[in-house]
């Protein structure tokens, strides 16, 4: 779990550069190119990994963001050989932007309610 949590806190630098830069489109494409490798983990690699992303969250040095942790979650999960997929979603009214990551359709990092109160704008 120890290596986990720091290749998760590795992986929230590794966004917020771009994040920081404005380099939205770079973050989708490694994203988009994260290949998914291993053997398929089942729910308990899920809940590994989304638990360690939280861990390094806590003990990152600034509010994380939750394009840049649905980024690595995603990234995170095809290494363990889970078909992660993060969505952008918008909400009309007020006007609000989210971002979290899914498995075979099911919110895996956030409520579950999620796509009844956004709409998927883009999945990767």
């Amino acid at each position: 779990m120890k290596l986990l949590v720091v290749k998760a806190y590795t992986e929230l630098i590794r966004f917020e550069g771009c994040l920081a830069r404005g380099e939205f489109g770079k973050l989708h494409g490694k994203v988009l190119g994260k290949p998914l490798r291993g053997a398929t983990a089942g729910t308990d690699g899920i809940q590994e990994v989304c638990a360690a992303v939280d861990l390094a969250c806590i003990w990152y040095w600034k509010q994380v963001r939750c394009l840049q942790r649905s980024a690595a979650t995603t990234c995170l999960l095809r290494d363990c050989g889970i078909p992660a997929r993060m969505v952008i979603g918008v909400q009309q009214i007020p006007f609000k932007a989210h971002a979290w990551v899914e498995v075979n359709g099911r919110v895996v990092n956030d409520k579950a309610y999620m796509r009844e109160v956004y709409t998927a704008l883009e999945t990767c």
